[in-house]
């Protein structure tokens, strides 16, 4: 999954970014409002956390454009991280179209948590861990399972993992992988998306002898909810 966060508060930006990348997650970030913007009119986000007050636009205005401006995906999750914590803040952000509104000072682990817990709106799940058949992976604990047994996974191929099953069953392009999985920093001529999708495969294919990822040749690659035996 990709996130943006914005904050002008440039020490506070990268230590979210930084704890965010620990759980696997490709992160962009932006010091202000016309560089998030930047960054949303060329990237699909699947969640951003928003600061309300930044030098030249403020967030409410960000969220606005988000909602309701066809240069945007509408479907982005918004989390507003704010010190503004009076009632009538709040209220406004909601408002606007945020999904979710977070005071400071926090914890980054409640940071963490609550972008779970936007993310997982788009399976309509009601805790933290994803199954496809016997494929278990929990979003909170950071580990993958197959048959309650433990499946080894580097912190990108987890990420991916987490996209496909987030997605299971449909044919995902290599390009939207690149735009979900990876952050602005990625080449994208490289074979890297490739390349750790082999691995991913060969892994799941190890621990179940089924195989659970197939290639759709010129479309992309899919995770199979009903796998067959490799």
């Amino acid at each position: 999954m990709r996130i943006l966060v914005v904050d002008d508060e440039a020490d506070l930006a990268d230590a979210i970014a930084t704890s965010l990348r620990r759980e696997g997650y490709a992160v962009d970030v932006a010091y202000d409002g016309q560089g998030a913007l930047d960054r949303l009119m060329i990237n699909a986000y699947d969640v951003v956390t928003l600061d309300l007050t930044l030098p030249d636009i403020d967030g409410r205005e960000i969220c606005r454009l988000i909602r309701t401006d066809e240069q945007f995906d509408p479907t982005t999750r918004v989390l507003m991280v704010t010190a503004r914590d009076g009632v009538e803040d709040r209220i406004a952000g909601l408002d606007e179209g945020a999904d979710d509104y977070l005071v400071k000072p926090f914890a980054l682990r409640e940071l963490s948590a609550r972008v779970r817990t936007l993310l997982r709106r788009e399976t309509s799940g009601s805790d933290s861990v994803l199954s496809v058949g016997e494929l278990e992976l929990d979003t909170a604990r950071q580990t993958v399972t197959w048959a309650k047994a433990p499946v080894d996974l580097t912190t990108k191929e987890f990420a991916l993992l987490r996209y496909f099953m987030t997605h299971a069953g449909e044919v995902i392009s290599q390009e939207r992988l690149l735009e979900h999985v990876w952050d602005e920093a990625m080449d994208p001529f490289t074979n890297t998306v490739r390349v750790t999708v082999g691995t991913l495969r060969r892994k799941l294919s190890d621990a179940s002898d089924m195989a659970l990822i197939e290639t759709v040749i010129g479309a992309g690659y899919r995770l199979l909810e009903e796998p067959a035996v490799s």
